[in-house]
């Protein structure tokens, strides 16, 4: 008997001339017919053709290295051969960047996957005084050129360095374009009162400053269940 539904909407859409294209907001079609990319260890939900994975891990001994000292860093899988795979990470927003002989830093929980042609390594985002006392920060640098695709948790806004004084919370921003230089500030505005009564809960806040733009997400994270293994830092680790 024939099936009658409204399934139809969700067909797989027309393959295109982009290694990366977006099958809908929350969904990645990449086609390995322009190369292989690296990604998300885990985040494949559903491929077709031939397609191998192999488990990179954190990169390599000096990327594994900086991910056991700082507690950050990227699972990475090196997917290649013939056809097309669909990458998502819990149903977060993904967007897609192209880059062209440029470099960004991204949250690395935000990672999705990008082209094997692009460079990527763990970097300090220094912070002084303020940086230790929030636990470290660190980021994920992807520099060259080629496809970068990222999630976000939930529709993001984009905003102008350039513009004006930029502030946002370690948690919610995700990435930044090269030009912007960022520091760490610690907000006592509220003076030993408001800390005495808990704090205001934004203790911590990225200052940004150059030309370019920051990305930031309408959430600060979801919560790590209890038990759940999670990184502790502030720009977590991806696993698996």
């Amino acid at each position: 008997m024939p099936i009658h539904s409204e399934l139809a909407q969700y067909g797989e859409i027309p393959a295109g001339e982009q290694q990366f294209q977006l099958q809908n907001k929350k969904l990645l079609r990449v086609s390995l017919a322009h190369g292989p990319v690296e990604a998300a260890t885990g985040s494949m939900v559903a491929y077709q053709g031939a397609v191998t994975f192999e488990n990179k891990g954190s990169g390599g001994m000096g990327k594994l290295l900086k991910k056991v000292t700082t507690g950050e860093g990227v699972n990475m899988m090196h997917v290649d051969g013939q056809g097309e795979v669909f990458f998502a990470n819990e149903a977060h927003d993904i967007q897609v960047l192209y880059l062209e002989n440029d470099q960004i830093s991204v949250n690395g929980d935000n990672v999705l996957a990008f082209s094997s042609s692009i460079e990527w390594d763990i970097k300090s985002l220094g912070g002084g005084m303020a940086g230790a006392m929030a636990g470290g920060l660190f980021n994920v640098t992807l520099s060259g050129s080629g496809y970068v695709a990222i999630t976000t948790d939930g529709p993001p806004v984009m905003l102008d360095v350039a513009g004006g004084n930029t502030f946002g919370d370690p948690q919610a921003v995700v990435m930044w374009s090269s030009g912007v230089q960022m520091n760490l500030k610690t907000d006592t505005t509220g003076g030993i009162k408001s800390m005495a009564r808990g704090g205001s809960g934004e203790t911590f806040q990225m200052d940004f400053q150059g030309q370019g733009f920051i990305l930031v997400q309408p959430s600060e994270g979801r919560p790590t269940p209890a038990g759940g293994g999670g990184s502790g830092g502030l720009l977590g680790a991806l696993s698996g």
